[in-house]
């Protein structure tokens, strides 16, 4: 039997150095984007000097259909169209070419026909009682977030079951590995990135563990997200480890002018057997428990989730194996029949209603956002939140480049004497991207929102919360790129301990910060000219 290498590589197989660099396909890629652009700007030159007067009238034609088609569609926000509309009219050949690439998040009929197939196939299975129905009916206005869900999404409220917050990645890892060890029936795994190192060490060896006692495993990786970090096909390599472990590389990243390029899988799950869910901005990746120092400390946060709630993960995760993977998995053989499915859930509910009794406000919601849909749940959470608000609202973000009807909520909210505090990074990942979120200060800082800088590192916590009474934890950046053109999830909770105790993190996470003023922001009359520019490029990055 051959030697394995420390992270489940055969050192067979593992390329000599100057081959890690030749066959990457980081590289292979760039390449072939600097092809393409070279092949833009020929054909860019050939048109406006060269070409018959036939062929640029089919340039400004297919230009002028790709404007109308901007205008009319109803699922994207309006700056966002209005800023692709300008290229295009400018620049009509690139234009068009960049908006394909990035600013269509509806990449193919083809995945938004299996995507849909498979929700259907697995809707019986959200199910939300009648009572807890009445609660959210009952509810008012608090209970809008369920009910717009529930219409929409097809997503049920639960009332059952306990939320925990942790504040650092490192102590919601531990929660995680502590879960594992609990495994009995399956796992399940879902991550834009996996990374070797030593989390992904300490993590598949617990895995290859409880793959041996029986246990199911389930992986999903993004193949763009984890290009960096993970080998070539490295979702074989885990499928050779052990026959109870089963992976999908999502959406393999194509070195094409193509829509691949967006439609990535940000989302973020960790479900053992129908116990116990976890979600959050975490990565199984170094840096985020802190055994990588890349960007100074890195704040991160998530929320485990117990009770009925679980299932609803469980869905979301098959409803995706289901689409792009050829072997189907029955939810029947992890949940039993529909009948059983329903019995355990009211189970839970009177249990719940035993131990803690009516929790009066107390709704759990776990959701996701697809970019292949007419609109965006993650906004449309975001807002109503911010609509509700009379006292406070905390929000956690790595980037902040917002739609205008998120970024006019937030002036309002500010306006109508709302506490209104963001946090973002000091230290960034990607510099470009940074100075775009600074590049929105202005709007919002003008209008009275407070915005901070964490300054002992990089901030990668997803979260808002409100008035003491709701929150939201998850995978969704206050961007367009995660509200508009990347599967997302997340999930909203209310009025419990662990909304309190995401609002004392983000307390505490104040007094580490830097809280931004006119000074700290100045910029000259270039550094404004170059602001107005990363704004108006901000739904291509």
């Amino acid at each position: 039997m051959s030697k394995k290498a420390k992270n489940g590589v055969s050192s067979a197989t593992q390329p000599k150095e100057y081959k890690k660099f030749v066959y990457n396909r980081v590289y292979t890629c760039i390449f072939l984007a600097f092809i393409q652009l070279a092949v833009s700007l020929v054909l860019l030159y050939f048109v406006e000097h060269q070409a018959a007067p036939i062929v640029r009238w089919c340039i400004w034609i297919l230009a002028g259909i790709s404007v109308l088609y901007l205008v009319n569609r109803t699922d994207n926000d309006s700056s966002a169209k209005m800023k692709w509309i300008i290229m295009i009219l400018i620049f009509p050949i690139i234009g068009i070419a960049m908006f394909l690439l990035y600013g269509e998040g509806r990449p193919t009929i083809r995945m938004k026909k299996r995507l849909e197939k498979s929700k259907a196939d697995n809707k019986d299975y959200l199910i939300q009682s009648e009572r807890v129905n009445g609660a959210v009916e009952s509810a008012g206005r608090d209970g809008a977030v369920c009910k717009f869900l529930r219409s929409q999404a097809n997503y049920p409220t639960f009332t059952d079951g306990e939320v925990d917050y942790y504040p650092t990645g490192a102590k919601l890892f531990e929660a995680l590995m502590e879960a594992v060890e609990k495994a009995e029936k399956f796992i399940l795994i879902e991550y834009f990135i996996v990374g070797l190192g030593k989390m992904w060490d300490r993590l598949r060896e617990a895995l290859l563990r409880k793959a041996d006692e029986g246990v199911k495993i389930y992986i999903i990786f993004d193949d763009f997200g984890s290009v960096l970090v993970l080998p070539r096909y490295y979702d074989r390599t885990l499928e050779k480890m052990h026959p109870n472990i089963k992976c999908l590389a999502f959406n393999r990243v194509m070195p094409v002018f193509a829509v691949h390029q967006n439609c990535r899988d940000h989302r973020k799950m960790f479900v053992v057997d129908d116990k116990i869910a976890f979600t959050g901005g975490l990565n199984i990746s170094d840096e985020y428990i802190g055994e990588l120092i890349r960007f100074g400390d890195w704040k991160d946060s998530g929320v485990r989730v117990t009770g009925g709630a679980v299932r609803t993960f469980i869905v979301m995760f098959f409803d995706f194996w289901n689409s792009f993977r050829k072997e189907k998995v029955e939810l029947s053989t992890l949940l039993g029949s529909l009948e059983e499915h329903e019995n355990a859930q009211l189970q839970k509910e009177a249990s719940s209603l035993e131990t803690h009794g009516e929790r009066q406000g107390f709704f759990v919601l776990p959701y996701d956002d697809s970019p292949l849909d007419t609109r965006s749940d993650g906004e449309y959470v975001y807002h109503d939140i911010i609509e509700r608000a009379n006292k406070y609202i905390y929000i956690f973000t790595p980037y902040l480049i917002l739609p205008d009807s998120l970024r006019l909520a937030l002036c309002h909210a500010s306006m109508r004497g709302v506490d209104v505090r963001i946090v973002t990074p000091a230290i960034p990942d990607k510099k470009m991207v940074f100075r775009m979120t600074r590049a929105n200060y202005s709007a919002l800082m003008e209008h009275g929102v407070k915005i901070y800088e964490y300054t002992p590192g990089f901030m990668h916590s997803k979260s808002i919360v409100a008035d003491d009474q709701y929150a939201v934890v998850g995978s969704i950046n206050f961007d367009y790129r995660s509200l508009y053109l990347h599967f997302e999830n997340a999930v909203y909770f209310s009025n419990c301990q662990a909304v309190l105790d995401v609002k004392r993190d983000c307390e505490q996470t104040f007094e580490v910060s830097l809280l931004q003023t006119e000074e700290t922001t100045k910029r000259s009359w270039f550094g404004r000219l170059v602001d107005g520019i990363l704004r108006f490029m901000d739904t291509v990055v």
